[in-house]
């Protein structure tokens, strides 16, 4: 693709100056709209050093009003960064519904150029391009409009540009020796450029390689394309017919094992422990699991426990229990409720991402990402193809999160009717508890039906090889605390055994 680009093309200077204004006009009233629309828009700058990134951005802000976007300069990770999932830094810095984020270097900085010093990892770092996708096609999905610039100059152009910075005290500190390296190993970085720009170059978020050596060329290209994007996007979306988007079936891509689990109905919720039991246990557990509080923390493993459940459930008390056991410098609890405003502005595994735990460290949630295909399914805070899309969604996550290096460990603790009957009435008479019971977990009972499906088809769709469901028969309290507990212990001292 770069091979085919015409670097020579430019404009004159009467016709950049006869066109750059009225494109700059039409650009802030398209932000007024986008604004209007609620539409994110992602616009990425990547390429050669001295191609002109910068002030081709300077251009670009100058036709928007300065509260709907932000800037961002990609750098290399710093040290907090670097214990956290590749994609959390960019996940942070999506913009909110209807306004716009500008990236001088992008979720490409580190890929690219490192595939060309990867040597064995070689493959490793083209999967990274798949995830890649997978992001950006996750946000599509969800309304954004991306826009992704490679700015091309030849190895003679940049020399010169590299000498001309240096020549002159008040840039030379722009051109720094890495520069220099790479402009010698131009070839090799062109290449590693073209795997990059032919990797992920999707109809989603396809590439647009501008010739950058005549800078007034640059602005007017790029604001033209930056007009021609926006306007179809708009156009596009005012023709979406939302029930034409989803048919009747969830598609999941076969590179996710979907492993199979018990049944919801099949379960024995008799099960339970005498009390001389559950305090023997109790107490043994929370010993072995404060040793291996230590040993994944000096492994650097990060874990990730979900709990999800009925209403009265007993998630809290199980978390309780686990959390107990565990240094709380070293552990944060998650309680998802609805989302706020700000969290609503967003894709909503946003404040998920916003939630990962540093390597190291363990994070619990009670209830997740997984109210999606629940509680914004059933009571209809998202649109089918939302809900129906989710899982894989979802399941891109967890897999991203897995390759990472995270224990994802999600339970589902399962009552009957009448025990939630039970709890529910007993928090009702019980004033230490009655702050637990509302309106809301009444008017869920009622659709108790709708829910055993959702919570069906979520076990049935995201109980996948590297993230499965562990049923928890909850009518024992006990019971479900020590089977929760039992699980946590097994499946970190697996995954430490793999770390010897």
């Amino acid at each position: 693709m770069l091979e085919k680009t015409d670097l020579r093309l430019s404009v004159t200077k009467e016709e950049y100056e006869g066109r750059i204004e009225g494109l700059r006009d039409g650009l802030f009233l398209l932000q007024q709209q986008i604004k209007k629309l609620g539409i994110p828009v992602i616009i990425v700058f990547e390429g050669w050093g001295a191609s002109g990134k910068g002030s081709t951005i300077s251009s670009v802000i100058r036709s928007l009003d300065p509260r709907g976007f932000d800037v961002y300069s990609v750098s290399p990770c710093n040290e907090l960064e670097k214990r956290l999932p590749p994609l959390y830094r960019f996940w942070d810095k999506i913009p909110e519904y209807g306004n716009i984020a500008i990236f001088d270097r992008s979720w490409y900085f580190d890929i690219s150029t490192d595939l060309i010093d990867s040597a064995g990892e070689f493959r490793e770092k083209l999967e990274s391009y798949d995830e890649i996708n997978t992001f950006e096609k996750q946000l599509s999905d969800d309304g954004t409009l991306i826009i992704k610039f490679f700015l091309h100059i030849d190895q003679k152009e940049q020399k010169q540009r590299f000498k001309k910075l240096m020549e002159d005290k008040s840039t030379s500190w722009r051109v720094t020796e890495k520069d220099r390296k790479h402009n010698k190993e131009y070839v090799r970085h062109f290449e590693a450029f073209d795997i990059m720009i032919d990797r992920t170059s999707t109809p989603v978020s396809p590439w647009h390689v501008i010739p950058a050596t005549d800078r007034r060329y640059l602005r007017i290209k790029t604001l033209e394309i930056i007009t021609e994007k926006i306007e179809s996007h708009i156009k596009m979306k005012s023709q979406i017919d939302e029930n034409s988007i989803a048919g009747d079936v969830i598609s999941i891509h076969p590179r996710f094992r979907i492993v199979d689990r018990q049944d919801l109905k099949g379960m024995d919720l008799t099960k339970d422990v005498s009390e001389e039991e559950y305090q023997k246990k109790l107490d043994n557990y929370k010993d072995r699991i404060e040793t291996l509080q230590n040993m994944l923390y000096q492994k650097k493993i990060p874990v990730i426990m979900v709990y999800e459940g009925w209403d009265a459930a007993g998630k809290g008390g199980s978390i309780k229990r686990i959390a107990s056991a565990l240094d709380p410098r070293g552990y944060s609890v998650a309680t998802i409720a609805a989302p706020n405003e700000c969290e609503g502005s967003h894709h909503y595994l946003w404040r998920f991402w916003k939630r990962i735990p540093k390597t190291g460290h363990i994070s619990i949630y009670d209830r997740s990402w997984y109210g999606r295909v629940m509680v914004e399914r059933v009571e209809g805070f998202c649109s089918r193809p939302e809900w129906m899309r989710a899982y894989q969604e979802i399941n891109e996550f967890e897999a991203s999160l897995d390759k990472w290096g995270a224990v994802i460990i999600k339970f589902w603790l399962q009552i009957d009717r009448d025990e939630q009957l039970r709890r529910f009435n007993e928090r009702e008479d019980t004033f230490s508890k009655k702050y637990k019971i509302t309106d809301e977990d009444w008017r869920n009972r009622d659709k108790w039906d709708e829910y055993e499906l959702a919570v069906s088809d979520m076990i049935r769709y995201t109980s996948t090889d590297f993230a499965p469901w562990n049923l928890i028969e909850a009518n024992s309290k006990r019971h479900a605390r020590i089977k929760t507990m039992e699980i946590f212990i097994d499946k970190t001292e697996e995954r430490l055994k793999k770390e010897d």
